[in-house]
Order: structure tokens, then C-alpha cells, then sequence
């Protein structure tokens, strides 16, 4: 089971407006995660309140800064599902946490 569309809308959101492209899918992962992506950040987007009061604004914060990376992508869990098996499963070696921070290269 997911979370409407409607309450973690917002939250989605919170990341796009800072320019982040949503991976909703598991093929959407392999493409961003592609080998000539270059450096990708990756953001496990969640609804707790860690997310909002501390993950969101922080990559708001480190997106301002003049060095940044190829590409930044986010997956929302307890909603992209697919995207999120994925992602843990290319990530199998460390627990899973949302929200969480990957930086690819």
C-alpha cells in the first residue's frame, strides 16, 4: 500500500522546486544511474519529519552551492515503490534509511 498522491504531493514538490527530477520507476533509476550520468545525488524522499525538517531544506541548502553534481534525482518512499527496490537493491550493501543521501559517481 502507498501514500495518496495528495498528502505526500507537497513533499514531492519541496524537491523538484530545488530542481530535483523524480524517479518513480525502476528503469527511471537505471537510466539516472546510468555509467555516463556522471555524479549523481540521489535522495530517498520520505513523510516522517526527519525529511522535513532536516533532509529537504539540507539539499536545498548544498544545491545553492557553486559545486554540484551532473545530476539530482529523487524516489519517494511508501510511493515509488519500484524505484525504491531499485535503488536499495543497487544499494544492498548499506541498510536502507529514508530519507537518505547517495551520492553516485
Amino acid at each position: 500500500m502507498t501514500y495518496p498522491e495528495y498528502a505526500i504531493f507537497p513533499m514531492r514538490q519541496e524537491l523538484v522546486n530545488y530542481g530535483l527530477e523524480e524517479a518513480r520507476t525502476a528503469a527511471d533509476v537505471d537510466r539516472l544511474l546510468a555509467p555516463e550520468s556522471g555524479t549523481v545525488l540521489m535522495v530517498v524522499n520520505s513523510i516522517c519529519g526527519c525529511a522535513a525538517a532536516k533532509a529537504r531544506p539540507g539539499i536545498g541548502q548544498a544545491l545553492q552551492h557553486a559545486v554540484k553534481p551532473s545530476k539530482t534525482a529523487t524516489v519517494f518512499a511508501g510511493a515509488d515503490l519500484d524505484a525504491v527496490a531499485r535503488l536499495r537493491q543497487i544499494l544492498a550493501a548499506y541498510p536502507p534509511s529514508s530519507p537518505s543521501i547517495t551520492l553516485f559517481k
